[in-house]
């Protein structure tokens, strides 16, 4: 399909000319007198690069400029002009032009600024692409349950997330932390801007002030180029610190000038930056004990720590556990292209009996090794990792089983829970099976059959 270039410009010899040579290499151009006819054009689905005279009668050339920007972001506006001065390129940039040419031109140089700008048209599409794909991930791995901590936690979010607030994750490793702060984030008003995160546990310390900062060309020996580091990258949007609480004591300090002053220096450089970023950090440390050891600034702690949000662990998240291990289960099948769709209730006792200490990343691992070992539709006892089954065994001793309940009843306490989750499910969303379905992470069929077998009451009360 050949690509669309729209021209607008009120000389009629100059739209003549642009269209000849345009067509000439390859596409197809429309053209407009000026920047008002020009915005009838944006509305079409095929157009890539917009052509703009800078002078034009009516509607300013600026003014159709900062219109596109507006209007369609992902087309590239090259301006061309007669009254080509730094003064006037400058301003086009600013309004939000992409390139810049001066009449008169040679061909050659509109078919490489064309060229170009189709370029960068198509990374941009690319770019929204990824983001669509990265949003329906996450919204497919959001955080799930029924649980009262699970509940809480999604209050916090909603909470805290229209702000710019700095935010401090903590709980146990395997958790979720990232989650949250990916949730905080696509839940922000800063969701179309950028998303960085960095693991300050997995960057070696001596490496740890350019990756953060960036530097400058030459700034030590085999930095033969500039680069921006992560605080540049998340202009705009967030940035998401990872382990905070392993980060060294020098760089604490000129972490804790950015939150303050929101500003900072790359490495090698005397020219001061501007940090337009929300930080959120998580940790499965005990920040303040490594206070007390002199291990991390008091000051920055309390930078960071202007709400905290504690992620909580899966073993207090009990009716959860068959809701995760399900929907692990249907995502990892489809990845796989294995017709598994389900777990035996001997199965499902197992998960429920287990600990958990690696927590939500531990349960989606024992499931991925269990879809591996599984020979048939569904997953038994013996395709459970033996770790697992062997913890588990150790637990089933009279009088011990979950939550307090009678181990010579477990079929009726798995019942339960899964009818207080169902319940709940119908009570938040007013007893609407489809939302209620929905919520839970299984099919409106899955939810009838279920709804039947536990003999489940829709009634008004839900409304």
């Amino acid at each position: 399909m050949k690509r669309m270039i729209l021209v607008v410009d009120d000389e009629q010899n100059m739209q003549t000319v642009i269209r000849m040579i345009l067509e000439d290499a390859g596409y197809v151009v429309e053209v407009a007198d000026g920047g008002e006819a020009g915005l009838a054009h944006l509305t079409n689905p095929n157009l890539d690069v917009v052509l703009s005279d800078l002078k034009m009668p009516g509607m300013a050339g600026e003014e159709f400029i900062r219109a596109c920007r507006e209007e369609r972001p992902d087309v590239p506006v090259i301006v061309v002009t007669a009254h080509g001065t730094i003064r006037s390129a400058v301003q086009s940039i600013n309004a939000g032009a992409t390139d810049y040419l001066t009449k008169p031109f040679e061909p050659e140089e509109l078919e490489i600024a064309v060229h170009n700008a189709i370029k960068l048209r198509d990374i941009l599409h690319e770019n929204l692409r990824l983001r669509e794909t990265v949003t329906e991930s996450l919204a497919r791995r959001r955080l799930m349950g029924t649980s009262q901590a699970v509940q809480r936690l999604v209050e916090e979010i909603k909470r805290v997330a229209p702000y710019r607030t700095s935010v401090l994750i903590t709980g146990e490793s395997g958790t979720g932390k990232e989650l949250v702060a990916r949730t905080i984030h696509e839940t922000s008003t800063r969701h179309q801007q950028p998303w960085v995160a960095i693991n300050c546990s997995a960057i070696p310390h001596d490496l740890m002030e350019s990756e953060l900062f960036g530097y400058v060309k030459g700034a030590f020996t085999g930095a033969a180029q500039s680069r921006l580091g992560r605080l540049e990258q998340a202009q705009g949007g967030t940035l998401f610190l990872d382990e905070i609480g392993d980060l060294e004591p020098a760089l604490q300090g000129k972490l804790l000038r950015v939150l303050q002053e929101r500003e900072f220096f790359p490495v090698g450089s005397d020219q001061v930056r501007s940090a337009d970023v929300r930080f959120l950090a998580a940790t499965n440390r005990d920040l303040k004990e490594l206070v007390r050891q002199g291990r991390f600034r008091e000051d920055l702690l309390y930078r960071l720590d202007v709400y905290n949000i504690v992620v909580p662990p899966l073993r207090d998240r009990g009716e959860d556990i068959a809701l995760l291990a399900e929907s692990f289960l249907r995502e990892i099948s489809q990845e796989m292209d294995k017709p598994v769709q389900r777990f035996t209730q001997d199965a499902l006792r197992i998960l429920l009996y287990y600990r958990w200490p690696g927590n939500v990343r531990e349960l989606r691992n024992a499931v991925e090794r269990s879809l591996l070992s599984c020979k048939g539709q569904e997953i038994d006892v013996q395709d459970l990792p033996e770790a697992i089954r062997g913890a588990t065994a150790q637990r089933q001793e009279p009088g011990c089983a979950p939550n307090g309940g009678n181990d010579h009843d477990l079929d009726s306490w798995l019942a339960d829970v899964e009818r207080r989750a169902i319940l709940k499910a119908l009570e938040h969303c007013g007893g609407i099976q489809a939302h209620a379905a929905k919520r839970l992470g299984i099919s409106e069929r899955s939810l009838w059959h279920r709804i039947k077998k536990l003999n489940i009451q829709i009634n008004r009360n839900f409304i």
